[in-house]
């Protein structure tokens, strides 16, 4: 499971079940840490999850990123819940390609809003799925 985790929404992928692709993928819609760690918590029980991918916030140049504190403390308070290794991942323009993606299958920039989150959380999780093959390799 990859997480875009944000201020009001976070993006949820799951891979599917060879870990080729992501096959599920949800916005949880909350400003509340408590709400979104009890539906990501719920989400990875429904879907047998055995993995977690958290983006993480770099400035351009690599180096950690102002809210790299906040993520950190996110990511540990969701590890203590779930008692899962939450692994950080750089998401560097996963937000931006998530944008050119949607405006490319015709999306309209006002209703980005409502699927971007989900989708930079699926460019996490490909990017970490593909890491993990050619590391097998």
């Amino acid at each position: 499971m990859a997480i875009d985790y944000g201020d009001a929404r976070t993006g949820v992928a799951v891979s599917d079940a060879t870990g080729m692709l992501a096959g599920f993928t949800t916005v949880i819609h909350s400003r509340r840490e408590e709400q979104v760690l009890d539906e990501l918590a719920r989400l990875i029980g429904e879907h047998g999850v055995d993995e977690l991918v958290m983006g993480f916030p770099r400035n351009m140049d690599g180096t950690e990123g102002s809210r790299g504190e906040l993520y950190r403390a996110f990511a540990a308070k969701l590890g203590e819940r779930t008692g899962m290794e939450v692994r950080l991942w750089d998401e560097r323009r996963t937000t931006i390609e998530a944008h050119q993606i949607l405006h490319a299958g015709g999306k309209k920039m006002k209703n980005h809003k409502k699927t971007v989150d989900a989708v930079a959380a699926t460019l996490i999780l490909e990017g970490y799925l593909t890491r993990k093959r050619l590391e097998r390799k």
